[in-house]
Parts: structure tokens; sequence; C-alpha cells
């Protein structure tokens, strides 16, 4: 049976799946990252359990995995299979597209995290039928990935969707990235986890806490809480400008408050938009499965592509 080997690095741990024509997710298997050992142990392990992967397709169905698709954290650039840095993962300038098609002898299709499972929430989740989406992930960050027919967009230089560095409050909290006022230092869910910590005085309170005492009533709960929401609001107000989806596709962690975030959230956004048309908000659909079937699509889409330069390491 044909299929695919698709493969999400985390920065603690790898979700991976073999991915039949069909998009049905015939196996699936999990590994530590094992970033203790450092970036070199780190690249050894995705290369062995890919291998790993291929063995145990060629096992079960008769032929071994036709392509692979990999989405990596950090800094991706996609056009020449470089996982070129990911801070939580101590990695630079690796070649992983060629070390992994090196392995497997199939042809790999390299991705960034969020735009990959972006890709897979905008094919085949909350933003189908969708011909323009932005997904937005809500995590210890603030990522994004921006959807044209079926295709997510990388940028030039595999920036595009780095929402999360939207200057939101200029001069305010300082980012890592250098700049001042970054829309992740204020409605990402780790800086929720931060400031309602700070705010109820538990060191040990995170951002679903906070969500639990906004239901409740809690008044400096629901302070917090609209403060991430209103600098969220102003952060997709400015990507509605630029980018006019049809769909805001919203996911994460913080996501997972429902409608404790999505029912303010999209108040303070129709409050925001003048000219802008008001895109439908919704949850994303496909959970912490959404990197693997996106990495999955990658690889089949690698598969459907012509132009083989294209596609080889």
């Amino acid at each position: 049976m044909r299929h695919v080997i698709a493969l999400d690095v985390g920065g603690t741990g790898m979700k991976a799946a073999l991915v039949g024509a069909d998009g049905a997710l015939l196996h699936r298997a999990r590994r530590p990252t094992g970033r203790g050992r450092g970036p070199d142990a780190v690249v050894a392990g995705i290369l062995d359990f890919a291998a790993e992967l291929r063995e145990h397709g060629a096992r079960q169905f008769g032929e071994p995995a036709a392509a692979a698709g990999v989405a990596v954290p950090g800094i991706v650039d996609e056009a020449n299979g470089v996982a070129a840095y990911a801070a939580n993962l101590g990695w630079r300038d690796v070649p992983l597209r060629a070390l992994l098609a090196d392995r497997l002898g199939a042809p790999v299709a390299l991705g960034h995290d969020v735009r990959t499972g972006g890709l897979a929430e905008g094919r085949i989740g909350a933003g189908r039928g969708a011909d323009r989406f932005l997904f937005v992930a809500l995590g210890t960050g603030i990522a994004g990935a921006i959807g044209v027919d079926g295709r997510v967009e990388a940028g030039a230089h595999g920036f595009a969707g780095e929402i999360g560095h939207i200057v939101v409050r200029p001069g305010g909290t300082p980012c890592p990235c250098g700049q001042h006022g970054c829309l992740e230092r204020f409605a990402s869910a780790a800086a929720v986890s931060e400031a309602w910590a700070a705010a109820c005085g538990d060191p040990e309170a995170d951002a679903a806490d906070c969500a639990k005492a906004v239901t409740s009533g809690d008044p400096n709960a629901v302070r917090v809480w609209q403060t991430a929401v209103d600098a969220l609001a102003d952060g997709l107000v400015t990507a509605l400008t630029l980018l006019d989806p049809r769909t805001l596709v919203i996911g994460g962690g913080l996501a997972e408050a429902g409608e404790t975030l999505f029912t303010p959230l999209r108040d303070a956004v129709r409050r925001r938009v003048t000219f802008q048309k008001l895109p439908e908000i919704v949850p994303a659909a496909l959970g912490d499965t959404a990197g693997c079937l996106g990495a999955g699509l990658l690889a089949w889409d690698l598969l459907d592509t012509t132009d083989g330069m294209e596609v080889t390491p």
C-alpha cells in the first residue's frame, strides 16, 4: 500500500504517522526529542525515528514510504530544506531535508511546525473550504499560517505568519526578539500564565487556571483575561487588514478555554473593524494531530509535484 511518513518534531517530543493516500493515519508513534543530549543527538534521533518508520511501513504494507514530510519549530528555510534555528532544540543551519532524504532514499519536504499545522487546519480542519484563511496558534508564543487556495505562504525568507511579533503595545514589555510590546508578550498562554500567577499570588498558576477563574467570576482573572483578549484583538485586526482572510482559525493551548476565549474575542474584534470584512472566527479542529497531518500533506504534495528539481535535496 502506498503511504508516506509524517513527522512532527516538538521541543520535548516527536509525533509521527504513516499516512495513506486518503489521509488515513495507518500507524502512529511517539518518541522523546532528547534535547537534553544536545542538538546533534536530536538530529540523530529524528533520522533514526524516520528510519524505524520506513522499516515498519515496508514490513506492514509491502513497500517503503514513497516520501516524507517533517515539521520542525523555529526558523525554517523550506525552499532549501534547512532547519535554520530553533532555540528549544539548540540547532543552527541543519540540512535536515538532505539528511533525511539520504537516510530514507525518498523525497522529503521540510516545513515550519505552525505553518504545517495550519496547512492541515486549512485543508482538512476548521478552515476547510475557505479560499483564504489565517491560522493562529496561541501557545508558549504566538505564530500564524497564511493560507491561500489550499497552500500556506512561507514568505521570501521563511518568516511569513509571525503575528506574535506584531507590536501591539509600543514601548511595552521587552520581547526576546528585540522589540517592545509584541503581541505574544501579552496574549500567549505563557503571558497569561505569568500575569495570572502575579495577580493571584500563586507562582504555579497558569492560563488554564485563569480561564477557570474567569468562568467563576473572579474580577482579577477577568481583568487579566480581558487584557490578553484586547491585545489579541488588536493584533488580529492588523492581520485582517493586511490579509483579508475568509476564515480565522485559532488554536493552541489558550484556545482550549473554548467560549471563555472565543466569545469576548469575537466581540473585541467586531468592535475594532471598520471597513474590513469580519471573518468567521473558529476554534481549530485537529488538536495535537495537526502537525502530523500537515506533514503528511506536505509529503503527498511532493509526490504530486511534476518538477523533480523542486523536491530533491
